[in-house]
């Protein structure tokens, strides 16, 4: 996948706090999960906001206006900034 911040420290999505704003740097997944991220709207360089974060089940998130909810599982293979 594209890599625009190679020397900047990331972390997974999985593990932001609820209201923080991040920018997405890299999805580490197959190209079908991949894809389905994209069609999302979840591309490197797009910035996120954490909506909600209980550790495990449903993961909350805004992208350009829109909530998205995702597995627990899923956001860990996003890595932000």
């Amino acid at each position: 996948m594209w890599r625009r911040f190679d020397k900047v420290r990331t972390t997974p999505l999985s593990m932001v706090e609820p209201g923080r704003e991040v920018t997405i740097v890299e999805i580490r997944a197959g190209k079908g999960l991949q894809q389905r991220l994209l069609s999302m709207g979840l591309i490197p360089g797009e910035r996120v906001k954490v909506l909600n974060n209980w550790g495990r089940g449903p993961f909350l998130l805004q992208v350009k206006g829109t909530r998205i909810a995702l597995g627990y599982g899923v956001v860990h293979k996003i890595l932000v900034i």
